[in-house]
């Protein structure tokens, strides 16, 4: 008998983890889209005003980024410094691959990203960086809207199906 409730609390915290869990992968995509749209907006900055040269703004970023953003910017600039790959856009996709657990949006933008750097003059260059910044605005508008009803949905509802089927099992 003690057996059965012991597993009943296990499917119900492993449910209700479960739920706290995809909150806190909401949370993260969340804060990597707001940092990635200031790392824009700097590499807009540096591009405009200092005519700063594309590995190095890559270092830049990396520098002022945290975590994945970290990493992918410092894999980035290493692999533009090594000019292995014949373009920006291959470089993106081999520091892309070094970095694993990127949410699908933020993947998206930065294989966008790599697909404009270093293919345009400056005012192309400018208008591509601002276009991969719009993608990452809206996408964290739309993120921004009933966030928290959405976190708590997410909560409550790993709580509830672990009740359930707690209850189903006992």
């Amino acid at each position: 008998m003690p057996v059965r409730y012991i597993g009943a609390a296990i499917v119900f915290l492993s449910c209700g983890g479960f739920g706290f869990l995809k909150a806190a992968h909401f949370r993260r995509e969340e804060r990597l889209l707001a940092e990635l749209i200031r790392l824009l907006e700097q590499m807009q900055s540096e591009l405009e005003f200092r005519l700063t040269p594309l590995p190095m703004i890559c270092e830049h970023a990396a520098q002022e980024a945290a975590g994945s953003l970290k990493a992918v910017f410092s894999a980035l600039a290493a692999e533009l410094e090594a000019q292995v790959a014949p373009d920006a856009s291959a470089c993106m996709q081999a520091a892309l691959k070094r970095v694993a657990d990127l949410p699908e949006n933020l993947q998206k933008a930065l294989t966008m990203l790599g697909n404009s750097l270093g293919r345009f003059d400056l005012q192309g260059q400018m208008n591509e960086l601002c276009a991969v910044r719009e993608f990452c605005a809206s996408h964290y508008g739309r993120m921004q809207e009933n966030r928290d009803a959405r976190l708590r949905s997410y909560q409550s509802l790993g709580l509830c199906v672990g009740a359930g089927l707690a209850i189903l099992f006992l």
